[in-house]
């Protein structure tokens, strides 16, 4: 029927809907258009503005909650992908076109914070997590070296993709966990007990135990894709873990692997992030756009928790 709005939320289980899924906005809200490929939000609650990648045209940018403006974070970047924030509110960023990860220090200068492997370049770093004892997790496949258009070609000199961690202390790079096609989103559940891991080229998800001395065990799949291709993935409070799955739309999980529903984006979905000052509003970085949607869910926090 002629202005009928598009459908939003697909139930694919009873529990998307009992669960209080989707009983928040009925639409997308357009925050932006114009990036070429757009990656990695990441919401700065300290500021109220979050922070995201147009990998092709090598840029940052940075949108205001309070104001709505869109503006240039930082150009050039490295053609940066994923960005997350570290145990201080600094902004860590995958540079895959630099192939390194770094961190933005509070007087905006930058830190290196991983580039090589046992005296390898790295391929070109994806997502990125840090956990609460300040060490930093993350993958790296090979997307931004197979062309220019991401990055700059070149041929790897590890032979892999990975993903690795890197210690809080001693700043070593050590392998944490192989076999992947091409590693993508990561992200650790809200107790920091289990690490996921999206693999884009096989399609599914992989689930983790991490030991106490940061090592990891198991890698069974958790979920496979049936639409679309996983990108990266994030965790509510109730312990759902929702990935963006390309033109798949942004898919949600119950903990224990079911596909309960998913949110049915018009564009091709690259990440998500929870965000705003109740981290119950989604932000989609979708092909040239970037959307959110107030939702009835709640987001982890932003920041690791706290060690003790």
């Amino acid at each position: 029927m002629p202005g009928e709005r598009p459908q939003l939320y697909e139930i694919l289980d009873d529990r998307f809907r009992t669960g209080g899924c989707t009983a928040g906005d009925s639409k997308l809200e357009t925050l932006f258009e114009g990036c070429r490929w757009a990656e990695g939000p990441v919401y700065v609650p300290a500021g109220r503005y979050l922070v995201w990648s147009d990998i092709p045209n090598d840029r940052l940018l940075r949108w205001d909650e309070t104001t709505g403006t869109v503006g240039v974070f930082r150009s050039p970047a490295g053609h940066p992908n994923g960005n997350t924030l570290d145990n201080e509110g600094r902004l860590v960023t995958c540079e895959q076109g630099n192939r390194r990860v770094t961190r933005t220090e509070h007087d905006g200068s930058i830190t290196v914070i991983a580039e090589h492997f046992q005296g390898k370049r790295l391929n070109s770093p994806n997502d990125a997590a840090v956990r609460s004892d300040g060490s930093v997790w993350f993958s790296d496949p090979d997307f931004g070296i197979t062309s220019d258009y991401e990055g700059h070609r070149a041929e790897s000199e590890i032979g892999a993709c990975n993903v690795y961690r890197v210690d809080p202390g001693t700043g070593e790079v050590r392998l944490v966990a192989d076999g992947f096609r091409g590693p993508n989103g990561l992200v650790f559940s809200p107790d920091e007990r289990r690490l996921y891991v999206s693999d884009s080229r096989a399609n599914h998800i992989r689930v983790f135990d991490v030991q106490d001395d940061g090592t990891l065990t198991g890698g069974e799949v958790f979920a496979a894709c049936r639409t679309g291709n996983f990108d990266n993935i994030r965790f509510d409070d109730a312990g759902r873990l929702w990935a963006a799955a390309m033109d798949g739309g942004v898919h949600c999980y119950d903990p224990d692997g079911t596909l309960l529903g998913r949110l049915l984006v018009p564009d091709v979905v690259a990440n998500i992030r929870f965000g705003g000052a109740r981290r119950n509003r989604l932000f989609i970085a979708a092909d040239t756009a970037l959307y959110s949607l107030v939702m009835s869910v709640t987001g982890t926090p932003a920041l690791p928790l706290t060690s003790t």
